[in-house]
């Protein structure tokens, strides 16, 4: 097994994004036996080249159905978004705002909280659900993975009822500060106490790979690529 090697989260992320993508880190997560780990196929880029990595900021939704009123019981009936902007103000350097818990009647994100978050030096948001401001978010080129575009807003729709909380998303959990790893192929939520190990075994991984290409290239058939290497 290769060594694990403790490093900052400067240095995991750039690692991620420089040196690894979802697929080779996704296969390690399966040897491993975390074999439950990327989020739905649904949720990708809002633009291909977009890449994510960061520490986990999960943010519960609900829906709502009427404007609160006198007779509404619940702490946030009257309170436009419920803590929303709460929870984006509260984003640290290096998080990422994972959002969940709503239907897809709305969009869950926009330019304007691309904006804050940028500013907060957050490192993206993954939304399980949509976005709108589309043409903002790309132009801050503020890393967003979503459903898709859709501009209805949460506004009447939708509130924000707890953050720093653990969610989960078709049945993949995501806990205060996992690691959060995307690109084009998918999103993985890779637990904290294994992203040493994985990451470990992933660049041994990915290296054995090129191995593979090159010999392929050569000539070697896919039989004997898997026999010698163990990897195709």
């Amino acid at each position: 097994m290769p060594i694990a090697t403790k490093r900052s989260d400067e240095e995991t992320f750039a690692l991620l994004k420089e040196r690894l993508f979802t697929a080779v880190v996704g296969d390690v997560l399966d040897v491993m036996g975390l074999r439950k780990q990327f989020l739905p196929a649904t949720i990708g880029p809002l633009q291909q080249p977009m890449r994510i990595a960061g520490r986990a900021m999960p943010v519960l939704e609900a829906d709502i159905f009427a404007e609160g009123t006198e007779l509404s019981a619940g702490p946030l009936a009257s309170k436009p978004f419920g803590i929303m902007l709460e929870a984006l103000d509260d984003l640290k350097p290096g998080e990422v705002y994972v959002a969940s818990g709503s239907s897809l009647r709305y969009a869950l994100w926009g330019g304007l909280m691309s904006t804050r978050a940028t500013h907060l030096k957050a490192a993206g948001a993954v939304l399980n659900g949509y976005v709108r401001d589309a043409a903002d978010i790309e132009a801050l080129g503020f890393p967003t993975f979503c459903r898709g575009v859709y501009a209805q807003d949460q506004g009447v729709r939708g509130k924000v009822i707890d953050f720093r909380t653990a969610i989960e998303i078709e049945g993949i959990r995501v806990a205060p500060g996992d690691l959060v790893f995307g690109d084009r192929e998918g999103v993985l939520i890779i637990p904290r106490e294994a992203e040493d190990e994985a990451i470990a075994r992933a660049l041994e991984k990915a290296s054995t790979e090129n191995q593979v290409a090159v010999a392929i290239r050569k000539g070697m058939s896919a039989c004997e690529a898997m026999a010698t290497f163990g990897v195709m």
